[in-house]
Order: C-alpha cells, then structure tokens, then sequence
C-alpha cells in the first residue's frame, strides 16, 4: 500500500476514487462553479479542486475516459499526462473535443482517469554504437498489419 497525500483546494472537490474493485484507474472529477462548454476541436483546463503528495520515486498518470473518447470524442490531448512527485499545484486535466458538437462539462463529471505509479530514473552512458538486434532500425509500422 501507498500512502498519497492530498489536499482539497475547494471543499466541492470530489476527492480521485476507484469505481471498482479492480480498477487500475481512479476517476477524477472536474470541480467547476459553473458549466464548462469545449467546443468542437478546442481545449480546456478543467481544474479538480486538489492537489497530491506523491512519495518520491512516483508519478501520477491522467489518462482519458474511455465513454467519454467513445461516446463524445473527448480525450486528453497529452496523454498520459504526468504529475511528478514534487509537483503541489491543483490538479487540473485538459480536455480535447476532437468531436463535431461542443461538449459541456458539469461540476462532478468524471473527466480523466489517475494511475499511480513506480518511476524508475536511469542514467545515460553514451557510447559508439548499440548492440545489434532482430529488429535493429525498423521503426512504425515496419512489421505490416
């Protein structure tokens, strides 16, 4: 168990929650004032009304909604996105509408989902060449269908 610590910004925060017992996500809701209306093939910042402690070595990934992506076209266009332990801002998510029709977002809506998670750093050792591979250079699509 992690313990993370969080803080509610705006007491209408709803706090992140997993929906099920097996979720590897948490849903983060917005925590709006008023109606937010995106419009087709625009972003916007939606704030959540908290901000985290994660312990070092931890990262939180913000992700899109599957129904929301289905059912709307609405994504996250930096997805994931990442807070990193020692940010302690408000979490906030942007929203894309890659859709047709402006969505509108309520205070509550579900609007991205939050995985924690273990960050390994690493240290780069420049060298001549790599080793050789099946695969080498072959890059996007290179293995067809």
């Amino acid at each position: 168990m992690i313990k993370v610590k969080i803080v509610r910004l705006n007491q209408k925060a709803l706090l992140p929650a997993y929906a099920t017992a097996h979720a590897a996500g948490m849903d983060v809701s917005a925590c709006l004032d008023a109606p937010l209306t995106v419009e087709p093939l625009t972003t916007a910042l939606v704030p959540a009304g908290f901000s985290i402690e994660l312990p070092d070595g931890y990262e939180a990934q913000l992700r899109p909604r599957s129904g929301l992506a289905l059912r709307h076209l609405i994504s996250l266009p930096n997805s994931p996105a990442t807070i990193d332990a020692d940010y302690r801002g408000e979490v906030k998510v942007i929203l894309i509408n890659y859709g047709r029709e402006p969505f509108t977002v309520c205070h509550g809506d579900r609007i991205a989902q939050m995985v924690v998670s273990r960050v390994d750093r690493v240290e780069f050792e420049e060298v001549g060449a790599l080793s050789e591979t099946l695969r080498g250079a072959g890059g996007f699509g290179h293995t067809g269908i």
